[in-house]
């Protein structure tokens, strides 16, 4: 099977083997667009699709997020979704963490922290302008939530509660094509992380709409329940589909053989180049609050970080208490613990805009994933010996 590392079967792609590097001057990239070429970020903001004269889609975030979601969708086999129910166990557990457990420790854990803990750090009367739901007219003055409408048909809210949402989005989104890499490294079944890939694609499909309205509306915040399935159709169904019908067309083609070794080899480095392009495109809007308020990252990388950890030792325990291989505990609770930042971004900048607090949140997430991610693989592989039998090596 040809992995997420490179198609190769040998560990991390160049890219992905430096991406925190990578991610690290692309902020840079975008913080000095931003300051030195404005015009060239206000313009790229411009090329929206509107809806009632709101732009609902901006079009270089929504190609460069469909560059990152196709590669990981062409990769899924269906077949091996299907047969997934043979092994109910880890699936069965994975599932729970991600849709039971994991949305809700997220919103109280970001809740406590962004809201309460360093709600005066990050300003108690600090605000954030952010889009206003699709289908709703209302005039300046008028109250939405815990938001007021001003000029320009934006709602102000509570800064605080922008990152908050950011956060929600991250964690109704679990699972990413990277977790194949971090599988791969912890020695774990990499046939089962690629079918939980596809079973939590499949799943959002179904559940990331209601479970972020649920909790925005918790949150006090704007519950855009059109822009919400509009966002899951662009940015997961049409990748999910159009991976299909092409890794469907492509292997009737030219063989299996092709596909995975020539065609994968190719494609898998438009998911982070993708994903670079998107960084520039946020930051060169965020510069100006990340140079006011450098420690912003600092009060959002904190519950994010506390998060990913918690769901990671959730998983690994009730795996170690089911009683499943190493194999499968492994890829299981890393599958938890990772974010499908993708989907987290694009949906963000959707609902609130690229220039909002909950656009900012959700690329925070992608800076801390790879370094936090590698420390966790970096657990697994010492604690081997807590189940039985092992994880066989890597292949050499």
């Amino acid at each position: 099977m040809t992995d997420a590392a490179g198609g190769d079967g040998h560990g991390l792609s160049f890219f992905e083997r430096y991406l925190t590097i990578w991610i690290v001057l692309c902020i840079g990239g975008g913080i000095l667009l931003g300051k030195l070429a404005p015009g060239v970020s206000t313009y790229l903001d411009g090329l929206a699709i509107k809806v009632d004269g709101s732009p609902v889609i901006s079009v270089p975030i929504a190609i460069c997020l469909f560059l990152m979601m196709y590669p990981i969708m062409v990769k899924i086999d269906f077949a091996e979704v299907l047969k997934a129910g043979r092994n109910i166990k880890p699936v069965g557990l994975t599932l729970f963490v991600n849709w039971a457990i994991k949305p809700f420790t997220m919103y109280a854990i970001s809740l406590l922290f962004l809201g309460v803990l360093f709600r005066g750090f990050i300003g108690t009367e600090a605000t954030d302008l952010v889009k206003l739901p699709l289908g709703v007219n209302l005039q300046v003055g008028d109250t939405y939530g815990v938001g007021t409408v001003v000029a320009g048909g934006m709602l102000e809210v509570p800064l605080w509660r922008s990152y908050l949402a950011g956060c929600i989005l991250l964690g109704i989104a679990p699972c990413t094509a990277m977790v194949l890499v971090w599988g791969y490294l912890a020695r774990g079944n990499d046939g089962h992380t690629l079918v939980m890939v596809a079973v939590n694609s499949l799943t959002m499909l179904f559940l990331y709409g209601p479970l972020g309205g649920f909790l925005l509306g918790v949150g006090r915040l704007p519950v855009p329940w059109q822009a919400l399935t509009l966002s899951i159709g662009i940015y997961v169904a049409l990748p999910l589909v159009a991976g299909y019908l092409s890794r469907k067309w492509i292997i009737g083609a030219k063989g299996r053989e092709w596909f995975e070794e020539r065609f994968l080899h190719v494609l898998t480095p438009l998911t982070i180049i993708a994903l670079l392009l998107t960084l520039v495109l946020l930051f060169s809007f965020k510069g100006d609050t990340i140079l006011d308020r450098p420690l912003t990252i600092v009060w959002i990388a904190v519950p994010l970080f506390i998060q990913t950890c918690l769901i990671f030792g959730l998983g690994y325990g009730l795996a170690k208490l089911l009683k499943l291989e190493y194999r499968d505990a492994a890829p299981s609770a890393m599958i938890g613990a990772s974010n499908h930042f993708e989907v987290a971004i694009a949906t963000a900048v959707m609902l609130f805009g690229i220039k909002s607090g909950a656009a900012l949140a959700t690329v925070v997430g992608v800076l801390i994933e790879v370094p936090l991610m590698l420390m966790l693989v970096r657990v697994c592989l010492r604690t081997q010996g807590w189940f039985s039998p092992a994880g066989p090596a890597p292949p050499q």
